[in-house]
């Protein structure tokens, strides 16, 4: 059973919370400027991302395994199709839309599940063969790492704790996805 409404109001909280940050300045926190990846191209981009870890947050709280994020290319933006299975064995959807920062060379994208809300999607870091990214927002407060595998090795995991690190982000805070869990045992 799909239940995409739920899911939509914890992305809905989202967007409403990053725009806070956004417009309160919650990324002040005497941290360096939050850079980005030179370029993105956006085709190679497209398709399934498996999460591997993130920062824990309310609106995937009923996710307990098998999270994803799709993308399309729709028009003048970016579908975006959120997927995970909750613990009852159904899967929960959200679909948004993203749109390109201009001038970000599509490193930025706002993102939206409840317009007119956006939150920041900035890719922080992206394998040179689209097989990983490091997905985070300028407050620090959200952060993933997404990967076209549901799992990646030991020492690619631990290049993107140090990129992740180097960006100010704390490992500690990061949560891994059942799959990735299973792999550093």
């Amino acid at each position: 059973m799909t239940t995409p409404h739920t899911f939509r109001q914890y992305a809905a909280r989202l967007a409403l919370l990053i725009t806070a940050c956004s417009l309160t300045a919650c990324d002040s926190k005497n941290e360096a400027p939050l850079s980005v990846v030179d370029q993105v191209d956006v085709q190679r981009y497209l398709g399934v991302w498996h999460q591997l870890a993130l920062i824990p947050n309310r609106f995937q709280a009923m996710c307990v395994t098998d999270t994803s994020a799709e993308y399309k290319l729709d028009d003048d933006h970016i579908q975006v199709i959120n997927r995970c299975r909750k613990a009852d064995g159904s899967i929960e959807q959200a679909t948004g839309i993203a749109k390109i920062v201009e001038g970000s060379h599509n490193a930025k994208l706002r993102v939206s599940f409840f317009r007119p809300f956006y939150g920041n999607y900035w890719i922080l870091a992206l394998d040179p063969d689209y097989r990983w990214v490091v997905v985070g927002e300028p407050g620090r407060e959200y952060g993933w790492i997404l990967a076209r595998s549901k799992t990646l090795d030991a020492a690619t995991m631990n290049h993107l704790w140090q990129v992740l690190e180097d960006k100010g982000y704390k490992r500690a805070a990061f949560q891994l996805s059942p799959e990735q869990s299973a792999m550093t045992k």
